[in-house]
């Protein structure tokens, strides 16, 4: 479904100072973020997917660019709205990607937005809400749904499943794919004194489509998974532990405090040395004088 070679999350600012630069290793998975994010809200499934020109520069390169949901709120217990599943498969034919991809998370009810990814209470009316919503993307979709793991600052009580038993009756019922953010299971982990590498490798992996990586910080007691900080060495290790052996693409997810491009590119070069691929070349821009 994708090449097994790694890539970083996609905005403006990285596509400027290092994406667009000529790179050996030429094709990256992108998460469309500055154009799925806002479109995918858009109630007029009819519009056309304004691309912005850095990253259709990247797609005519032969970068995979793969279209990431975060409003769909499969796990709501109303009906997904069709608009803007219909925009969602719209973006992924503009952009010729192999896949879409969503959070396992809920955003919505009752008309009240949450502005948040909620997690779904891991119980048998949860899972076969999320089952219905996951079976009418796919229908609407003409490639493959990958749905995400997502950090939850609490759970639900009475849980009738653990989150490898949820996420494994999910892929049984639907065959949908598994966007694995390892960083998300070690935030989860961590705040509720688990073992990360315990619970990770607990994970069902036969419809495994991609991984995220990301960064975080410790605030007030609880890791919060930012994506504005740098990769933990205890993220990095449980992504050495779970894909070093294991041909899936990794995926930076990068979407604020941009550090330099040097930086950035350091950062995935620590994830290509941890799982033991090929560093990653840019050419980056002469600084000015």
């Amino acid at each position: 479904m994708i090449d097994a070679l790694d890539g970083i999350g996609f905005c403006e600012v990285i596509a400027e100072s290092l994406v667009a630069s000529p790179a050996r290793s030429d094709r990256l998975v992108g998460r469309a973020s500055a154009v799925i994010t806002g479109l995918v809200g858009r109630r007029d499934s009819r519009a056309e997917v304004a691309v912005p020109e850095e990253l259709a520069a990247l797609v005519a390169r032969g970068i995979t660019a793969v279209p990431h949901g975060i409003s769909l709120s499969l796990g709501g217990a109303e009906p997904v709205d069709e608009r803007r599943v219909a925009h969602l498969a719209a973006c992924a034919r503009a952009l010729g990607s192999p896949l879409v991809s969503e959070h396992i998370a809920f955003v919505r009810a009752g008309g009240m937005e949450a502005g948040h990814l909620l997690p779904v209470p891991r119980t048998r009316e949860g899972l076969n809400a999320l089952v219905r919503n996951i079976s009418r993307v796919r229908q609407a979709l003409e490639v493959p749904l990958a749905v995400e793991n997502i950090a939850a600052l609490f759970e639900w009580p009475d849980a009738e499943f653990t989150e490898a038993e949820f996420l494994q009756e999910l892929v049984e019922r639907t065959g949908v794919h598994l966007l694995l953010d390892i960083a998300n299971v070690y935030a989860n982990a961590r705040n509720a004194s688990r073992d990360p590498l315990t619970e990770l490798l607990r994970l069902p992996t036969e419809q495994l489509a991609y991984c995220h990586v990301a960064g975080g910080r410790e605030t007030g007691g609880r890791y919060h998974d930012t994506h504005s900080d740098p990769v933990p060495a205890d993220v990095l290790a449980l992504v050495a532990e779970f894909a070093a052996d294991r041909s899936v693409p990794l995926l930076l997810e990068r979407d604020g405090n941009y550090p330099p491009a040097a930086e950035l590119l350091d950062e995935l070069n620590a994830i290509a040395t941890a799982v033991r691929r090929p560093l990653i070349t840019v050419r980056l821009p002469e600084p000015q004088a």
